[in-house]
């Protein structure tokens, strides 16, 4: 059983994903939106940052290859 803070870094990927997916597809329809490619950064940075080592186990280069990976099935 997970604990309370477990559950909330959970909930703080899932919204990363969520996120990261939001801006991948704004910037399909808009390609020059300054606002989604900056978001599309700030969830690149989380995926890669100690604060995500710290309340993680997991890999943030690996989820970052898959979410691309998605976006590029999606875009074919």
């Amino acid at each position: 059983m997970q604990n309370p803070y477990e559950r909330l870094a959970h909930a703080i990927v899932l919204q990363a994903v969520k996120d990261y997916r939001s801006a991948c597809r704004q910037l399909k329809r808009n390609p020059n939106s300054e606002a989604a490619n900056r978001h599309l950064i700030s969830c690149e940075k989380f995926f890669l940052s100690e604060w995500f080592k710290e309340i993680t186990n997991a890999d943030g280069k690996l989820i970052l290859n898959k979410l691309n990976e998605e976006v590029e099935v999606f875009d074919t």
